[in-house]
């Protein structure tokens, strides 16, 4: 086997790929001084939100920011409590604590997404509402989340940062509840040049809140109304993404077919479990914003790709976040701490080649053998 190199991610590929277009926008926009809520802004929320067919978009600084202005526009605060699935970036549980509800963690189910059951057993006479993390790209069991909801009087709020396209029963991630995020960090499947997010809702009241909030809290008029942050989706970020918005479609594609190449290579191996393939859930859609593993000997087979020139990641550093205890977690999540020990991501974005998702695989064939 020839050895050759397959990072996990190429930073450089997010500019590069681009590299023309994107210093014509770069001339355009600064010709223009058109720097912040700009038409380039309105553009790109407008085109996000024709594609997606959700009526509101609304570009803010990043999905962590979108969050907070989410819960506090769905009017949540102290002595609330929002439950949330523990496999998700810290991010999830600090837009819930910075509007002043109480996050609380639940199970993790076998598909890496929240776990309806863990949920009905978290409720309590506090809970107000759930926020699944639509994670990897692919989304929960939105029927299971929803017939909870409705019988105990929540509401969902959706994570959708990795979601961006991903559907369930057709309906896109982020539209299912009062409304969802999106992240357009670098690495995400729509990426810009540094950070950056945006709202999306079908909720008129919602969507006109979260405007004040990411615009200190000032209307039209300039009169300020409340209290709230600096949170603008840059209007030259916007630009770009609104650029590569239209090769979206083409790069999610992509994806697919890498996640069909991981499906042919791996499958049929007792020690590594798949994410279902791309045709394999009628129910679903994924955009393989990661492709997430799990596998016996995880930590050996980390390593043994490393030294063959394959990069991996595991997310969140390995820790779920209801292990982060300085944050003021208590509870035991058995299934998910058992999961954390085997899970690892594979390279998955649009640098990847075909010879190079088969060296991936060959490479772990060869670890179990």
């Amino acid at each position: 086997m020839a050895e050759r190199k397959v990072p996990f991610f190429v930073y450089p590929d997010v500019y590069r790929d681009d590299a023309e277009e994107i210093q014509k926008i770069v001339d355009d926009v600064g010709n223009r001084g058109a720097f912040i809520l700009q038409k380039d802004l309105e553009q790109f929320e407008k085109n996000l939100s024709d594609y997606l067919g959700i009526k509101h978009v609304l570009g803010v600084g990043n999905a962590t920011d979108g969050l907070y202005m989410l819960c506090r526009a769905s009017g949540l605060g102290p002595g609330d409590e929002v439950l949330f699935c523990t496999h998700t970036m810290v991010a999830t549980a600090a837009g819930i604590s910075f509007s002043g509800a109480t996050p609380v963690p639940v199970e993790t189910g076998w598909d890496h997404e929240m776990d309806p059951s863990s949920v009905e057993q978290a409720i309590t006479s506090k809970t107000k509402a759930i926020m699944p993390t639509q994670l990897n790209g692919r989304c929960a069991d939105m029927d299971a989340l929803q017939k909870i909801a409705d019988k105990h009087g929540l509401f969902i709020l959706e994570d959708s940062a990795q979601a961006l396209g991903a559907k369930y029963k057709g309906k896109c991630a982020g539209s299912f509840g009062r409304g969802g995020v999106i992240s357009f960090y670098p690495a995400k499947t729509l990426g810009c040049l540094g950070d950056g997010g945006c709202i999306i809702t079908n909720d008129d009241e919602v969507y006109e809140q979260c405007k004040l909030f990411r615009d200190h809290g000032r209307i039209d008029t300039l009169e300020v109304v409340c209290w709230c942050l600096n949170s603008r989706l840059d209007n030259l970020q916007a630009a770009i993404l609104d650029y590569k918005l239209t090769k979206y479609d083409q790069a999610i594609s992509r994806r697919r077919e890498i996640a069909g190449k991981y499906q042919e290579g791996l499958g049929g191996l007792d020690a590594v479990r798949l994410p279902p393939g791309p045709e394999q859930d009628a129910d679903r859609f994924d955009i393989f914003q990661n492709y997430e593993i799990e596998a016996e000997r995880r930590d050996e087979l980390k390593s043994y790709l490393a030294e063959n020139g394959i990069g991996t990641m595991i997310q969140w550093g390995g820790l779920p976040v209801h292990a982060m205890k300085k944050l003021g977690f208590t509870r035991s999540l058995p299934f998910t701490e058992q999961l954390f020990e085997k899970l690892l991501m594979l390279p998955m974005n649009t640098s990847l080649t075909d010879d190079d998702v088969e060296y991936v695989c060959a490479t772990i064939r060869q670890f179990y053998q």
